[in-house]
């Protein structure tokens, strides 16, 4: 046996791995703890203000790790996060697919929380560590809009925050904003903490920049709510939307499109009854979810529908072109005239509109013949024109892109659509989490919002992010109400994708800091090591 070091006892030695071991175990079980805590401030559950909370004890963890312990411990929280917040897609999938689609995307996002945790302790070493780190978080949820699937977009940070202080800032920034200044109170938590823990005097300066970053990402979204505008500016709108339900089967409803139909109309004549004999007000626009019905060419029973309300509807439909490709399309619907403009969905959902690398998913699913080959949209008449003004559609999944209702608005949308069919995905979470990233566009466009949805939640939602009204899950329903209708852009839609941009480059220049830190810190290292050697 090798002897000890000078000075250390001979029976002290093997507790040293045993009290590293624990400390191992404590970060895992924390880190892991923290993911977990950030699924909880996600909808359905009201809580938003986990998420500061969640981010501060990750950060907690990462205090003075290497790179490798970032990236490990970034991991465990991702997968902690990431395997509870996507649940839902084993009611999608279904047993026959088992639980690999699920587990195997759950882990491939965690990889990014793990670059996040590698890149948190890059830049550990700057002045102001707390803001670096949060900007460095945020920055990777920019190529996660593009990769794995082309694109899962799902958990970003600002999506827990349908409601709550940082919400309002969803009006100068968008969703980026909205999730740095969650993940920097976070941040800025755990720094003030840690230096309360170490110099246990509440008048140190070092705690001056911890309170700010903790503070003042709250103050400001708390001073821009009053900013945020609900009123009309030009006129308000009846909207009506159809929510005529359907059986939970995940995916085998592929093969039963014409449930969604039968059921839609069903609805829409309870509906048109209810309207006539005075119990609801008569609507000036009507709206059917996502893929409520095949339109193959002409459609007599959706004209006559339509035609008994008198009435424009926008229709979700999965249209067959003449070319014979089939496209997810919000189609105005005329009284008199019958379909006319149509918007495309651009984001097309990977293994439910289309298949990613077919050949080699056939491999692994019997499914995968089943599932059409959609075409893509290419952005145009985001806006449609109906009822008099200009309705700003984007259609479900694409609720999760900051694109498509951007467009949208560019284009004079004065209300914002969102037809959607979250028939497949059972009655776990996933309608509720794309309600409240519905919730979070209201508030960065400064429009109300309408979902509309084939089993539920449909929804009607004011400016200001607030539920006006809702639906339940797989139950058919109707909802009616007046909405404002609004002219004024918002300062995020003036910014654009520059606010993200601007978020990016920070990030990298701040690695790029910390890189050059540790350089110049190891350089100088190794020359103080060369001149005691040369002594």
């Amino acid at each position: 046996m090798a002897d000890s070091e000078p000075g250390v006892p001979r029976e002290a030695e093997p507790r040293r791995p045993k009290r590293a071991w624990r400390a191992w175990l404590i970060r895992l079980a924390v880190a892991a703890s923290a993911g977990l805590l950030y699924y909880l401030s996600f909808a359905p559950r009201p809580l938003w203000w986990l998420a500061p909370i969640a981010f501060a004890a990750f950060a907690l963890v990462l205090r003075g790790r290497k790179f490798r312990g970032g990236f490990g411990y970034g991991f465990v929280f991702g997968v902690a996060f990431f395997l509870t917040h996507l649940l839902w897609l084993q009611d999608f999938l279904g047993r026959e697919f088992g639980p690999w689609p699920w587990l195997g995307l759950s882990v491939t996002l965690a990889l990014y929380f793990g670059l996040g945790g590698f890149l948190i302790t890059v830049v550990s070493r700057l002045p102001l560590a707390p803001l670096w780190g949060a900007l460095a978080f945020i920055a990777l949820e920019t190529p996660r809009t593009w990769f794995p699937l082309g694109g899962f977009p799902w958990g970003r940070v600002g999506f827990s925050q349908p409601e709550g202080a940082f919400l309002s800032l969803a009006s100068i920034g968008g969703a980026p904003l909205v999730g740095f200044a969650v993940v920097l109170t976070g941040f800025g938590l755990a720094a003030l903490l840690a230096r309360l823990w170490q110099t246990r005097h509440v008048r140190d300066r070092a705690l001056v920049w911890p309170v700010a970053f903790t503070l003042v990402p709250v103050l400001a979204g708390l001073a821009v709510w009053p900013t945020i505008g609900t009123g009309a500016q030009d006129g308000s709108l009846t909207v009506a939307t159809v929510q005529g339900n359907a059986p939970d089967l995940g995916i085998a409803l592929q093969g039963q499109r014409g449930v969604l139909r039968d059921n839609s109309l069903a609805e829409s004549a309870r509906l048109l009854t209810d309207i006539r004999s005075g119990r609801v007000a008569k609507p000036d626009l009507l709206i059917w979810p996502e893929t409520s019905t095949a339109i193959y060419g002409d459609d007599p029973a959706l004209d006559q529908m339509v035609s008994a309300f008198g009435v424009p509807a926008v229709i979700g439909a999965l249209v067959r072109r003449p070319d014979g490709q089939d496209e997810n399309d919000a189609v105005v619907w005329d009284p008199r005239t019958g379909p006319g403009q149509r918007y495309t969905k651009q984001d097309l959902v990977p293994f439910g509109e289309y298949v990613p690398a077919r050949a080699l998913a056939r491999l692994v699913t019997p499914f995968v013949d089943n599932t059409p080959e959609m075409r893509a949209g290419d952005g145009t008449n985001a806006a449609l024109s109906a009822a008099g003004t200009k309705v700003g559609v984007f259609i479900c999944y694409e609720t999760a892109f900051d694109g498509p209702a951007r467009d949208a608005v560019r284009e004079g949308g004065e209300l914002l659509v969102v037809p959607t069919n979250n028939a497949w995905y059972g009655p776990g979470e996933m309608s509720y989490q794309q309600l409240a990233m519905t919730r979070l566009r209201a508030v960065e466009h400064g429009r109300a919002a309408v979902v509309s949805a084939t089993t539920g939640v449909s929804a009607l939602i004011a400016p200001d992010g607030t539920i006006t009204s809702s639906t339940g899950l797989f139950t058919a329903d109707a909802l009616v109400g007046r909405v404002p209708l609004r002219t004024a852009t918002t300062l995020s839609d003036r910014l654009g994708a520059w606010t993200e941009y601007a978020l990016l480059a920070l990030a990298i220049a701040g690695v790029a800091g910390g890189v050059v830190l540790r350089f110049r810190t190891r350089r100088g290292r190794a020359g103080r090591t060369a001149g005691d050697t040369a002594d």
